[in-house]
């Protein structure tokens, strides 16, 4: 896969994360064909890229607990 332009991406943090000092990770689904993920400590770093469908299935096994500790 070829990299996503991601300089429009429209980035966003959950609701839940309160003010932590920037310690949460943030989402931008807006741009076609991918979701990236970035830590909001360092915006400008490296970031993951998931297609939606990846994407689905991850936040399915966080709903069923399957990352729990």
């Amino acid at each position: 896969m070829a990299q996503p332009d991601l300089t429009k991406a429209a980035w966003r943090k959950s609701r839940r994360s309160g003010d932590t000092g920037g310690g949460c990770v943030e989402v931008a689904g807006n741009v076609p064909g991918v979701v990236a993920v970035r830590d909001s400590k360092n915006p400008s770093g490296p970031m993951l890229v998931f297609t939606p469908h990846e994407w689905g299935r991850f936040l399915d096994g966080v709903a069923r607990g399957a990352f729990d500790r």
